[in-house]
């Protein structure tokens, strides 16, 4: 099993097992994802907020059942096997070749027809003659990718199609300069169902409730040909699971991750790169885009500042961190604090390189709840070219 090194901030070396496992999900049924922030009695058609598919913590609750519960939250309390799991996702595939699943579309490709038309590269600034002048930094598209009567207009103006996927064995054609097809339309669909609020231990409609008598909650139904893909760094037991809040019955299922995947994600990033899962970064307090920012404002990865960024507005992110007891025992489960997410797809240009895979980033780099977001693949990232 290959194992990667990093140093704390005392200097100890901390040995963590790299992804060695596709996890591959199958609902029996329906899933459910988010009934959306503004959901009100006022509002039960309200469908703001839908995120699917499930986070990577979903499936750490699968796996913290099936191992030795630790004795406290202090990161030494906790078993080795533990201690060292790491998950990433999520990401989706087709049940007949699910090693070649499908990642969030990099935002520097701009999409249409179901194809990427163009790749916007980043410009450094470039002096003139005289050294007085400078062009501003910009992502531009390279002219020979233009026709002719769109070469006044750089970068091209147009309605792209957003949210695609692209497979992750064409991931080496973007760095190619090539310009594979992605799928913009998802194998899911989401199924609203309206439903009665009961009585606790009654089952009767509370209509004296101030929340209102009924909640929506949005069923997702997968394509029969489809299933969720996870990455981890052990193996899951296969068989049939209770997967997400809700606990619907899941089949699961591992695989060794092939050559394909695992050169992409040994591979060194340098300067530039694209994130493929949600980056959460900052403090308790703060959520950055970075890593690190200094009091001017400045987004800092490593030893050297982030040159440049294409990216979204971010998405509010919240899990559960199991249960504890209140009251006469009760269980009560424990929500992590709110967080912002920086959106996968959004592609990174730093002014030094890293020459370092994701497995390979520090924990520090990561912000800390018990243990690091890096557990759950915080900003699984992939090099990617983009300056020209």
């Amino acid at each position: 099993m290959q194992v990667t090194e990093t140093q704390n901030k005392n200097g100890a070396t901390l040995s963590r097992p790299a992804f060695q496992y596709l996890v591959i999900i199958e609902p029996l049924g329906l899933l459910y994802g988010s009934a959306g922030p503004f959901l009100s009695p006022e509002n039960l058609v309200g469908r703001s907020g839908q995120k699917f598919p499930p986070a990577a913590t979903a499936l750490s609750g699968i796996c913290a059942a099936s191992l030795p519960p630790p004795k406290s939250e202090k990161l030494d309390d906790w078993s080795e096997e533990f201690r060292d799991l790491q998950l990433a996702g999520p990401f989706w595939g087709w049940d007949k070749n699910p090693q070649n699943f499908y990642v969030p579309t990099p935002f520097n490709c701009l999409v249409e027809d179901g194809k990427i038309k163009y790749q916007l590269k980043w410009r450094s600034p470039e002096k003139t003659a005289s050294e007085k002048e400078t062009h501003p930094k910009r992502w531009l598209v390279d002219e020979d990718q233009l026709p002719d009567e769109k070469k006044d207009e750089n970068p091209p103006v147009g309605k792209f199609t957003k949210g695609s996927w692209l497979a992750i064995d064409s991931w080496p054609d973007l760095n190619a300069g090539k310009m594979p097809p992605v799928e913009t339309i998802p194998p899911w669909k989401f199924i609203p169902h309206l439903h009665p609020r009961l009585k606790e231990g009654e089952r009767i409609v509370d209509q004296d409730s101030d929340r209102g008598s009924l909640f929506l909650e949005n069923a997702v139904q997968l394509d029969s040909h489809a299933c969720l893909v996870y990455l981890c760094n052990a193996k899951i037991k296969d068989g049939c699971y209770r997967f997400g809040g809700e606990g619907h019955l899941v089949e699961l299922r591992c695989e060794e991750i092939g050559e394909t995947v695992r050169g992409l994600l040994d591979a060194p990033i340098e300067n530039s790169f694209a994130l493929i899962t949600p980056g959460i970064w900052g403090s308790n307090d703060y959520s950055y885009r970075a890593p690190r920012q200094n009091k001017q404002g400045e987004l800092l990865w490593g030893n050297g500042a982030v040159e440049a960024l294409l990216t979204e507005r971010p998405t509010p992110l919240r899990h559960r961190r199991g249960s504890r007891a209140v009251g006469d025992n009760n269980p009560s489960a424990r929500l992590s604090r709110g967080r912002y997410a920086v959106p996968p797809g959004s592609v990174y240009v730093l002014e030094k390189p890293l020459n370092l895979s994701w497995q390979n980033w520090p924990d520090e780099w990561f912000p800390k709840e018990g243990t690091t977001f890096k557990r759950w693949g915080s900003g699984l990232s992939l090099p990617l070219s983009v300056t020209s």
